[in-house]
């Protein structure tokens, strides 16, 4: 199956730092990839470069068919492609939730109100938060927060979806509701790349795991790598049960 995105040799470097240093890896359409790794290993900013949020400063990035990595690149047609949720909801607090969701209907995809609020409604019934479309963030738990965040991008009907530590702001009762929504988007075949440090929701859930290390892909495979690492690397990371 042809890779719905696709990194060849990536490099990105802020001032000094070279962050990522030619990471490679590939996402087929409806597959689950969840990234793990310490602090500082690359991981979000391997995300933010599938979403030209960052520009690489060297390699080939291509998403649903864009070049990520060309100048010229449609940025706003790249994101009609590629929805991103990040670990702050970053909802607007002085609009309501159906607002919220609304606003990209209206004013990236220029959709008349009738229609973006029938899509809006409909994703927040998606999400569970159907009767929560006249409150504003700040009346909502985080994990309805970041609930909102998910039904806006999953709104724009995007062909995949990126989330970048969507839960470690959370307590543990508030991650779950927001993983069984990440978990039934799995069943329905959208294709997603997490960065994740829930280990047990990235072996229950991904078809593919990647242990990002020192700016690059160390170790990768399905779940069963989880259970039997091949670099000390991954056992030290495993065993310090991060």
């Amino acid at each position: 199956m042809p890779a719905v995105v696709e990194l060849d040799q990536v490099h990105k470097r802020f001032g000094a730092l070279h962050v990522l240093r030619g990471v490679s890896f590939s996402v087929t359409k409806g597959q689950v990839v969840a990234i793990i790794g310490k602090s500082g290993s690359g991981k979000s900013t391997a995300l933010r470069c599938i979403d030209r949020l960052e520009t690489v400063d060297g390699g080939r990035i291509d998403v649903c068919g864009h070049a990520v990595h060309d100048p010229s690149l449609d940025v706003r047609a790249l994101r009609r492609d590629v929805g991103i949720v990040f670990q702050s909801y970053n909802l607007f607090p002085h609009l309501t939730v159906l607002q919220n969701i609304t606003l990209g209907l209206t004013s990236v995809k220029r959709l008349p109100a009738a229609e973006a609020k029938a899509i809006a409604m409909e994703t927040l019934a998606h999400v569970g938060l159907s009767e929560k479309a006249a409150s504003y963030p700040e009346q909502l738990s985080g994990g309805q927060q970041q609930r909102v965040a998910i039904a806006r991008s999953l709104a724009m009907k995007p062909q995949v979806m990126l989330f970048d530590e969507v839960t470690s702001a959370l307590d543990p009762e508030l991650t779950g509701e927001v993983l069984k929504v990440i978990e039934k988007l799995a069943e329905e075949g959208m294709t997603m790349v997490l960065v994740t440090h829930e280990m047990a929701f990235a072996r229950g859930v991904a078809d593919k795991i990647i242990f990002m290390h020192q700016g690059q892909v160390w170790e990768e495979g399905d779940a069963s790598m989880l259970a039997d690492p091949k670099t000390p690397e991954l056992r030290q990371f495993l065993g310090n049960g991060l």
